[in-house]
């Protein structure tokens, strides 16, 4: 009898130059590209994880009225998915999620040997740096968008050891944008 491991995919855009946020924040450079499908991707995950921050601008995200039918569908789904936040300061739980505060990798590790589809590592970027050091991220699945900001907040920043990984699909959008899906190498 085989155990299903769910895996962590952070799947991420990312600039030319290696940045996932301008220097005030801004994200006005992603292209949310319909021949992405990112539909199809939230279907495979049943869980995200967030950093605090990150959860308090984007967990609880509501979709205005005048978005599109595509976008509204996004956020249903993103809504739908059991979300966990990791935290120092919020404890328990919310209406819409769990919150971690200690013991990072053993519980990070108890979520991937619960049954389910794998789960979606969405940031901030403190928390990825952590799960990367840690060698909980499965997959790296990155969305290069075809700019240059210059400066602003960088993907990899503070790793502490050589990370290497396996192309598994590459694809490119009429949008310019290139998506690169890596999975880690084990030992």
């Amino acid at each position: 009898m085989s155990i299903y491991k769910r895996k962590i995919i952070l799947d991420l855009a990312v600039t030319l130059d290696g940045f996932i946020e301008g220097k005030d924040g801004e994200i006005d450079w992603c292209i949310m590209d319909p021949e992405m499908n990112f539909i199809e991707f939230l279907n495979g995950i049943d869980g995200i994880l967030y950093g605090r921050k990150s959860y308090d601008l984007w967990g609880q995200y509501v979709k205005e009225a005048e978005g599109n039918k595509t976008e509204r569908e996004m956020w249903a789904s993103i809504h739908s998915k059991e979300k966990y936040v990791f935290s120092k300061t919020q404890k328990g739980r919310d209406d819409s999620a769990v919150f971690i505060n200690d013991h990072l990798f053993e519980e990070v590790n108890k979520l991937k040997n619960k049954p389910g589809k794998d789960l979606w590592l969405y940031g901030g970027a403190n928390l990825i740096t952590t799960f990367i050091n840690l060698g909980l991220v499965d997959e790296y699945r990155l969305s290069v968008h075809p700019v240059i900001l210059g400066e602003g907040k960088p993907l990899f920043q503070g790793i502490k050891q050589e990370v290497d990984l396996t192309l598994v699909n590459s694809k490119t959008f009429s949008s310019g944008v290139v998506q690169l899906t890596y999975h880690r190498m084990r030992e």
